[in-house]
């Protein structure tokens, strides 16, 4: 009689929780990082960040002029159209290949933000498909963990980024811009006059530390709500019986 082999259907099961692991995780990672961009694409952190890099002197411009400049690139980036054609005394501030670089930076930030927006429907759809609280307790530790290891890989990759960042930088712009289309001249062209490299050090920084509290929060969250939810379906144990067995009769002599 041949016994019973293993049974394919946890093999499955198994494939099946880890790719749902993985979608999650990679859906959280993207919502957070995108929020955590958010306050760094705005005028107030762009004022003390250009601040910080001195870039009034670079550019020779004078604070106001900095900031009416400024705010019209940031204008154009974040809301549009993305002409960038600021002008300073009827001059262009960019030139046409400054001008180009600045839209490509616009269609990777509107592909990363439509990546975000479908990691978000991600989530949103896995709690509608978690009903029950064992279900919805095991996704709140799947985002769980997912917190804990982008705040170890953030730390970790932060670190080693700073050490080299020159390096890092110029990796990020190779895969994602056109060759050389990303190269200019501090000395003559405004555009790396207007945001110096102290200025993209200060805010790789800043978004990192915003990763950090923002997957630091998840972790927490999600910790605390499996918590709540494991504890609700936890097997209640059975109560001891306080009453002695009764003795046996004793027969009177």
């Amino acid at each position: 009689m041949v016994g019973a082999g293993p049974d394919p259907r946890g093999g499955l099961t198994l494939l099946r929780g880890a790719l749902a692991a993985l979608v999650i995780g990679i859906a959280a990672t993207l919502v957070i990082l995108a929020l955590a961009i958010l306050p760094f694409l705005t005028p107030a952190w762009v004022a003390f960040g250009q601040a910080q890099a001195e870039a009034t002197a670079w550019t020779g411009y004078t604070t106001d002029e900095l900031r009416t400049v400024t705010d019209a690139i940031l204008a154009d980036l974040v809301v549009g159209p993305p002409d960038f054609d600021v002008t300073l005394n009827s001059v262009p501030v960019l030139e046409e290949r400054e001008r180009q670089h600045m839209r490509d930076v616009r269609s990777v930030f509107a592909s990363f933000y439509a990546a975000a927006a479908v990691g978000a429907v991600v989530l949103a759809g896995a709690f509608l498909l978690a009903r029950g609280p064992e279900r919805r307790a095991r996704l709140w530790r799947r985002l769980s963990r997912t917190g804990i290891v982008v705040v170890a890989v953030t730390i970790v990759g932060g670190l080693a980024g700073v050490l080299v960042f020159d390096q890092a930088f110029e990796l990020f712009h190779e895969l994602f811009f056109p060759a050389g289309s990303y190269l200019f001249d501090p000395a003559t062209e405004k555009l790396v006059q207007l945001f110096p490299q102290a200025f993209w050090v200060d805010s790789t920084i800043g978004v990192g530390a915003v990763v950090v509290l923002l997957a630091a929060g998840l972790w927490w969250l999600g910790r605390w709500r499996a918590n709540a939810l494991e504890a609700r379906v936890a097997p209640t144990p059975l109560a001891a019986t306080a009453t002695e067995p009764a003795p046996d009769p004793v027969t009177a002599p």
